[in-house]
């Protein structure tokens, strides 16, 4: 059985709650993978190479938080342009939240206020809105049984098994407004076109997680914008 080094056992100490994985994940730098090369790293191989992008955020918070006794569950989103996106879901008190890591502000982790992981899902079919997206279904998975047999959490190679797992695994549907969903790309990409940085006022901001730094312009726009936030471009719809 393969074993932590003592840096990883000492990391993972450290981080013994959801909310301090994902203040450690905003602090990486996300992985785009340069030169083109694809990467799907373990826990180990995000510490190691000290980055991540949003699955491989996902396995580092998994592992971590396995520790912790939280289960290794995760969400999987499906979308129009097949641009998917997963984030680590945990239940606390009740109530569920998220961790992750995306190059979208509103992609990131959810606080633990929802009732239902589809709930929570559903928080990010707004921001999932983009020049493309569209959410369309989800999934949540247990990675310690979907995944049973398979190394995952210390591969020093890339996993690809696990996407592929999750790719194939059903999602449940996810019905969302199409009126609603054609303002919002409208108002997206006028917000894109004036201002050169992605949006953050969205209904329920208030239950995201705290936003990496590089996310630091959209939210001093936001906060200087407050009278012309998307709350009163969607409301109604």
């Amino acid at each position: 059985m393969t074993k932590f080094t003592t840096d990883e056992r000492r990391l993972i100490a450290r981080l013994n709650t959801p909310a301090a994985v994902q203040r450690f994940l905003n602090r990486l730098p996300y992985n785009n993978e340069p030169g083109g090369r694809a990467t799907l790293r373990s826990f180990r191989g995000v510490v190691s190479h000290g980055c991540a992008h949003c699955l491989e955020a996902v396995l580092f918070a998994t592992v971590v938080l396995e520790h912790h006794g939280y289960p290794p569950l995760v969400l999987s989103f499906e979308s129009i342009d097949h641009l998917d996106h997963v984030i680590y879901i945990y239940r606390h008190r009740g109530r569920w939240g998220s961790v992750a890591r995306s190059r979208d502000p509103g992609l990131h982790g959810r606080r633990p206020v929802f009732a239902t992981p589809r709930a929570l899902a559903l928080s990010y079919a707004d921001p999932y809105v983009d020049f493309t997206g569209r959410v369309t279904g989800f999934a949540v998975v247990d990675l310690g049984k979907a995944m049973n047999g398979y190394e995952w959490r210390f591969a020093e190679t890339n996993v690809w098994k696990v996407e592929r797992m999750l790719l194939d695994y059903p999602h449940q549907r996810i019905a969302t407004s199409g009126a609603r969903t054609r303002r919002l790309r409208a108002w997206y990409r006028a917000f894109r076109k004036t201002h050169g940085v992605k949006p953050v006022s969205y209904q329920g901001r208030e239950k995201w997680a705290p936003l990496p730094e590089e996310f630091e312009p959209s939210i001093r726009l936001a906060a200087q914008s407050r009278s012309k936030s998307l709350v009163g471009f969607v409301t109604g719809s």
